[in-house]
């Protein structure tokens, strides 16, 4: 089971159920003294839930949505593809920037990833170094240099 990130006020809503690759995106996140600004969910309900305010996060404040989600395709409950296109079609967090972060090469994801209003396709890299490297590149842009289209 992934540990949550402490906090409801997230602007990386990372959404992974690998714990390996959870702890190297901790180990990254630390490096970028981000990890007070990530919040992780393990499955694609969760994200809606937390997104949403509904399920379990019924009592989180919606004022304060993430600068960024980066979704894995491969999730248990609902898979990413379908959070996704749930997130692009809600008018709520349709403008949330998505990155999906995903071991798939395949170009039947990737451009169902883009058609589906994806912002970014990111495949996880082989080998600790590139894996490091590729996360922290991603990081840097999407929670530090990128602007959301609201007031966060």
């Amino acid at each position: 089971m992934v540990e949550e990130t402490k906090g409801e006020r997230a602007d990386i809503l990372i959404v992974e159920d690998t714990q390996a690759d959870v702890e190297l995106m901790q180990r990254v996140l630390k490096k970028l003294d981000l990890e007070d600004k990530a919040f992780f969910v393990t499955d694609g309900e969760e994200a809606m839930d937390y997104l949403l305010g509904t399920g379990s996060r019924a009592d989180r404040r919606l004022a304060e949505q993430p600068k960024v989600i980066v979704l894995n395709l491969k999730l248990p409950k609902v898979g990413g593809l379908e959070v996704l296109k749930q997130i692009k079609s809600h008018e709520r967090v349709k403008s949330i920037p998505v990155v999906i972060y995903t071991a798939s090469t395949e170009e039947q994801d990737v451009g169902r990833c883009y058609a589906s209003g994806a912002n970014a396709y990111v495949v996880k890299a082989v080998g600790y170094e590139e894996l490091t490297e590729t996360l922290t590149d991603l990081m840097r842009f999407w929670a530090l240099r990128n602007r959301p289209p609201f007031g966060n």
